[in-house]
């Protein structure tokens, strides 16, 4: 244990009653849910880059934070991993999620780099046997430093390119060597800043290739874990390829990956691609995607990614509830991509933000069971829909009627469908029965 967290014990369930702002009120591990132990549904991660590698940076001001790992060095790096663990093994969380350049210092060369970073996996893979945290997933921070300023798979340098895919290699084998349950791709600047000097069918064919390669390297080590790919629209750069689930999915599809690759969704993305966390997640699942959620949100009060931790029960609720209509999450989970505010300096703030979190999400997918469980929302989906299980309907559907076949039917019976009403009101207002 490190001094850095003097006086904070491993955070229990005290229940709703509590008013102890060390405990949770909601988030019980052990819990059962539609049969099921809470912790075994939300599978929670802390992200090891806004835990412990953020500064309390802006777009307006630097650093805020004083923490005695920062700066280079493997000492610091080992530091930080004290820290790391002693976090996640009071919080609770049976996974973490990292990126090479949280963990690990730069190099000379990219072998230096990747020996800093074998080393301090050997200190996580000692830490997880003693702890039992598990690896939610790895992925390589290929947007960060200045050589990716144009993209990495999307670079128009094809060294970069090659640069990026050498680094992704050494983060995979990582990853799989701690046993991680997936590998993330997030393309932060894979996409452009202005059409004047950006070829899309090139970049878009290096995007493709790279996760080619990925899904191939894959195979060849062994990894059982999935590939995973995060939409995000902008941010850093004006347009980025990931889009959203669906422009991810279409991607997919084009090179032939959709078999191989699902997505790790986030509400802060989906926010800003001016959608629903809810759309995302029912729209990946349709398409059979769904993989992995980064859980937070943004501010709608500005318009860049935020990344608070989330404190809206109705908004997770309905986002659970997809994913339990899904049949769950199998390798994916709920990591933690949410940072303390820059003024929020204390190291107990960082168990305040996590425990806001995870309470919010155990009251939203116990309500999301609830509903479930109660039945109406489903009733009523079924009953807008009944109409297609008609031996007609099916046959329009299966295409065994064809466009005038329909039509002459249609006209012979002079036919003027009734509209029916949507319920949106009534079926909102079953939603607040359970939050």
């Amino acid at each position: 244990m490190t001094d850095f967290f003097h006086g904070i014990d491993k955070i229990a369930y005290e229940g709703p009653d509590s008013t102890n702002p060390l405990a949770f009120r909601h988030y019980d591990p052990d819990a059962l849910v539609l049969g099921k132990r809470m912790e075994d549904h939300l599978r929670f991660a802390a992200a090891y880059w806004h835990s412990l590698a953020y500064e309390g940076l802006d777009p307006f001001g630097g650093r805020t934070f004083e923490r005695p790992w920062y700066g280079d060095g493997m000492e610091r790096a080992f530091l930080k991993a004290d820290v790391a663990f002693e976090l996640f093994s009071k919080l609770g969380v049976p996974y973490f999620c990292f990126h090479d350049a949280d963990v690990r210092p730069e190099g000379k060369t990219l072998v230096d780099t990747v020996t800093n970073l074998n080393r301090v996996a050997e200190v996580f893979a000692h830490k997880m046997e003693a702890t039992g945290i598990r690896l939610l997933w790895g992925t390589a921070n290929l947007f960060s430093h200045r050589r990716y300023m144009a993209g990495a798979a999307t670079n128009p340098d094809p060294e970069v390119f090659a640069y990026a895919a050498a680094s992704i290699k050494a983060m995979m084998d990582v990853t799989h060597r701690l046993g991680g349950e997936n590998y993330v791709l997030w393309g932060g600047r894979e996409g452009y800043e202005t059409l004047l000097n950006t070829d899309i069918g090139q970049e878009m064919d290096q995007m493709g290739r790279m996760l080619s390669m990925v899904v191939e390297y894959k195979h060849k080590i062994g990894f059982k874990g999935t590939i995973l790919v995060e939409p995000k629209p902008q941010e850093p750069t004006k347009h980025q390829y990931d889009y959203d689930v669906a422009t991810c999915y279409g991607f997919l599809r084009r090179y032939g990956l959709e078999d191989e690759v699902k997505l790790n969704i986030e509400v802060g993305h989906a926010f800003l691609a001016g959608h629903s966390f809810e759309h995302e997640l029912a729209l990946a699942s349709a398409l059979g995607v769904l993989g992995s959620i980064d859980m937070n949100r943004n501010d709608p009060q500005c318009g860049w990614d935020t990344d608070h931790f989330p404190n809206d029960p109705q908004s997770v609720a309905l986002a659970y509830r997809e994913i339990l209509k899904a049949g769950g999450f199998t390798t994916g989970g709920t990591n933690f991509d949410a940072r303390l505010r820059r003024q929020s300096i204390d190291p107990a703030d960082l168990f305040h933000g996590h425990i806001l979190g995870m309470d919010t999400c155990a009251r939203g997918l116990k309500a999301a069971a609830a509903m479930i469980e109660e039945g109406s929302l489903d009733a009523a989906l079924a009953e807008r829909y009944e109409g297609w299980q008609a031996p007609e309907a099916q046959a329009m559907l299966k295409g065994e009627r064809s466009l005038d076949q329909i039509a002459e039917r249609v006209l012979a019976g002079e036919r003027e469908p009734e509209p029916r009403s949507g319920r949106q009101e009534y079926l909102e207002g079953l939603v607040n029965r359970f939050v």
